[in-house]
């Protein structure tokens, strides 16, 4: 009787447990606003199964790619603001692609960033038989070609144009820009050669780089990335201004209630910071992280956009 009233208590404590997570007791609908196999979907799909353990409800995450991912932002605003449809975005959803794309709603206002789960920067790259084997030799060899070379983004207006952009005016390198469709193209001909640099996310680059397919010369972030822990950033080689760390995370209706809002907010922090979400995040070339709140978030999101705003001014910057 004794082993039963324990089992029974422990069993209820688990259950009160979930329940102080739980903010429905409805499916979550979890928008991606990309394809699958992306950065915004695997960190859906890695938090998405922990959190559907913790609030004991089904979470399905939906892809619905296009328009810079304002169709799936879109879907998630006509939905009823009760928390049960929400996006998992990252920061260039609201900061970078509006500035280059006329977007159905404002990102500033009309959402809310909820939680920040991950971070990550921009690593530049070239094919491992690029001629140059350090960051000033690289530099040097593309200044001897003035005029000749070239930089891939993994689409225009994102921070893998703006760093191309950045790098070749403050080095004088007068590189012209080809924008792709994604990383996957623009790798290609990288590891081709019909390219000769590109500033790549961290997720499509670091197993090439590991595999000795690219080369890495350079990191965006403030502090060297545990990947790449070799690669200096992009501040010690003299560049502090081509900074770039951008968040993945989760979004909701601007009309979701404060005590929703933070409700929301703890169940998703607490199911990030899991150490098996964390681990797998990690090996996908991700920074975990759950300790930044909403309001903070929203500073930060309001930053970076008047930043790239300033920036898409000063170089014409437009979608191709």
């Amino acid at each position: 009787m004794k082993l039963l009233a324990r089992a029974a208590l422990a069993l209820l404590g688990w259950a009160l447990a979930c329940t102080a997570w739980a903010w429905t007791d409805r499916p979550l609908k979890l928008i991606v606003p990309a394809p699958a196999g992306g950065t915004m979907d695997i960190v859906a799909r890695v938090v998405g199964q922990q959190l559907s353990a913790e609030i004991r409800q089904p979470v399905v995450v939906e892809n619905k790619p296009g328009a810079g991912g304002s169709i799936g932002i879109q879907a998630m605003l006509q939905a009823p603001a009760d928390g049960n449809t929400l996006v998992m975005a990252a920061s260039n959803v609201l900061a970078e692609i509006p500035h280059v794309m006329k977007v159905p709603f404002d990102p500033l206002r009309d959402v809310v960033p909820i939680a920040s789960l991950a971070r990550s920067g921009v690593v530049l790259v070239t094919s491992a038989s690029y001629p140059s084997t350090d960051f000033t030799g690289l530099i040097s060899h593309l200044r001897s070609r003035k005029g000749a070379t070239t930089f891939a983004s993994y689409s225009a207006g994102t921070v893998s144009h703006y760093a191309g952009l950045m790098l070749s005016e403050q080095a004088g390198l007068d590189m012209q820009h080809v924008g792709y469709a994604g990383s996957p193209p623009a790798l290609q001909h990288l590891l081709g050669g019909q390219i000769d640099i590109m500033f790549d996310g961290m997720l499509t680059s670091v197993p090439l780089i590991k595999a000795g397919r690219l080369r890495a010369y350079a990191f965006s972030g403030k502090a060297r990335s545990k990947h790449l822990p070799e690669v200096p950033t992009l501040a010690e080689l003299g560049h502090p201004e081509l900074q770039f760390v951008g968040w993945v995370g989760l979004i909701g209706s601007a009309k979701l209630k404060p005590e929703l809002l933070a409700k929301i907010h703890a169940a998703v922090a607490n199911a990030a910071g899991s150490p098996v979400v964390r681990q797998k995040l990690l090996d996908v070339g991700l920074e975990p992280e759950v300790d930044v709140d909403t309001p903070a978030l929203m500073r930060e999101t309001r930053q970076l956009s008047e930043r790239n705003a300033a920036i898409v001014r000063k170089y014409q910057i437009q979608m191709n």
